[in-house]
């Protein structure tokens, strides 16, 4: 556990539960992760994912391809690269030649690398820049990324757990994505930036910021019930939020 101050854990953060209006689910939320103002800054001082920082490589978490949930999953994604054009995909002639997905020696789908990295990121010298080419096509043909990119890619930095419970109801936690959660390799990365306050500089609350993938998590109803609870505590409520544990490591101004 991380030291403590006054008490309180530097770690520490707040949750709320509640039961699923139509199902035997309850629902767990991290309310200091979802009210605190991260937001993914991709190309805006983000230091990736590799041993050292890299902003100048402009690869934030795309280093190593995205883990593929299932079949479904990967359907949409290679339904969705056929219809990338060259303009969109730096890598298109590379990926519809070989494929964008591959199963590993440990039997994980994952999409396939180009350049060492993902086949999807274009890069820094790109017409149009770098990123993520599927996120980029949505957005110019006025779609949601979520529709088109790897589960895992668009729920970043959010991450659903479902726990079966005794009595067959489900227990399912929405939270933030943390570095050990990618396994040992996670231990590895340079920065992650669910715990660097460069992150934490959004003009919006996490749950603001993210509703579609809210929603496409945990259904319109869970999302909206979540929102009536922090919409007051957001808004001058009298109850004092716990501030997220890397705003607390800001530098103090000199």
């Amino acid at each position: 556990m991380a030291a403590k101050n006054n008490g309180v854990p530097e770690d520490a953060h707040e949750w709320v539960s509640f039961e699923d209006p139509d199902e035997e689910r309850t629902w767990v939320f991290d309310v200091t992760f979802l009210t605190s103002p991260w937001t993914c800054i991709f190309g805006n001082g983000c230091l990736g994912v590799l041993t050292g920082p890299a902003p100048e490589m402009v690869q934030g978490c795309c280093s190593y391809g995205a883990h593929f949930t299932d079949k479904k999953d990967v359907a949409r994604v290679e339904k969705a690269a056929k219809t990338l054009t060259a303009d969109q995909w730096q890598f298109r002639s590379k990926g519809l030649k070989g494929g964008v997905v591959k199963t590993t020696k440990q039997g994980d789908t994952v999409s396939r690398l180009a350049d060492d990295a993902c086949i999807f990121l274009n890069r820094p010298g790109f017409p149009g820049g770098p990123g993520c080419a599927l996120h980029r096509a949505a957005l110019e043909r006025g779609e949601r990324p979520l529709d088109l990119k790897p589960n895992v890619c668009w729920q970043l930095p959010l991450r659903r757990e479902d726990a079966e419970n005794d009595d067959g109801s489900v227990t399912s936690t929405i939270r933030q994505w943390d570095r050990h959660h990618w396994g040992k390799g996670g231990e590895e990365f340079h920065w992650w930036c669910t715990e660097s306050p460069e992150a934490f500089i959004g003009h919006k609350p996490v749950y603001v910021e993210m509703r579609d993938e809210l929603v496409e998590l945990v259904g319109k109803k869970p999302y909206e019930m979540l929102v009536r609870y922090l919409a007051p505590r957001m808004n001058g409520g009298a109850v004092t939020l716990l501030p997220h544990p890397a705003l607390k490591r800001k530098p103090v101004p000199t």
